[in-house]
């Protein structure tokens, strides 16, 4: 679970060689959602508050994610990416 980014207690991170489509993990506590990186769908349930914390960091960093997808596919470091402020 290679860790992307961390804020607010919420925690960004991909998996090597996942399923498509392109998507990242986040956890916050107990929750756990998936967010599809072109689309912004959403698998899984959190806080609104944290959810939205999750999907503005995301608008921000969409070419980052797009990097580090591929670099996942290929079983590469990925890149850390800045928190949200």
């Amino acid at each position: 679970m290679p860790e992307l980014s961390r804020f607010l207690g919420i925690v960004i991170f991909m998996n090597y060689r996942d399923h498509q489509p392109p998507h990242f993990h986040a956890r916050y506590n107990d929750y756990e959602v998936t967010v599809e990186i072109e689309t912004g769908a959403i698998t899984g349930k959190m806080p609104r508050r944290a959810l939205n914390l999750v999907l503005e960091w995301s608008d921000q960093h969409k070419d980052e994610l797009r990097e580090n997808w591929l670099l996942a596919r290929e079983h590469k470091a990925l890149a850390t990416i800045e928190p949200l402020e």
